[in-house]
């Protein structure tokens, strides 16, 4: 199905499977309830897109660019979103990724609480001064990702490695953590621990 046909505007109930796609511009169109399988996007633009209860699953997703396009309610599984700039989206509402590695993207100055992480690999994500209210990011390694400003209350970071989290710089009001892991949010006081 070619996603490019200037007089399809709208797709219901779709399924696209094996769709590839490279540095191509998507505009002007809508996906409500819609499931993409084993899709690639590299490098796209998706311009003036509406994604509504739509689902990803073992997708390929790569630097793509979502000026002014819409996202509500999608699921990702077993799907790579690399290097996604959810900034430049118009609206972001009601994100799950299930074993899904979205390392290098970006969630800065956002309002996305309840955002699902779960069994996933988010390295270098940048957090910065967003809104993750209650969102799970259980069993997610989040190597040099960035948490400063970010509000966590009644975040669960239970079985999630790797993260640096200055409680002085974030919010954190009844977040959830687990040991060993947790130890790390120690980092950031000028104190010595001992055996």
């Amino acid at each position: 199905m070619d996603l490019l046909i200037e007089d399809t505007k709208s797709y219901y109930k779709e399924i696209f499977s094996g769709v590839t796609f490279t540095t191509k511009k998507i505009q002007n169109k809508e996906f409500e309830e819609c499931t993409f399988e084993k899709c690639i996007f590299i490098e796209c633009i998706f311009d003036n897109c509406r994604f509504i209860d739509c689902e990803f699953k073992g997708c390929s997703i790569s630097a793509n660019k979502p000026f002014n396009s819409q996202f509500t309610n999608i699921e990702f599984s077993d799907s790579k979103i690399m290097g996604f700039d959810w900034t430049k989206a118009k609206n972001v509402r009601i994100l799950s990724f299930e074993r899904c590695d979205i390392s290098y993207s970006n969630f800065s100055y956002i309002r996305i609480p309840e955002l699902k992480l779960i069994d996933c690999v988010a390295r270098e994500v940048n957090f910065n001064e967003s809104d993750l209210t209650s969102s799970i990011f259980t069993k997610t390694d989040f190597s040099l990702s960035i948490f400063s400003g970010t509000n966590l209350t009644k975040a669960d970071f239970r079985k999630s490695i790797n993260y640096f989290i200055d409680f002085k710089f974030n919010i954190l009001k009844k977040t959830k953590f687990s040991l060993p892991e947790a130890i790390s949010l120690l980092q950031s006081l000028d104190i010595i621990l001992e055996d």
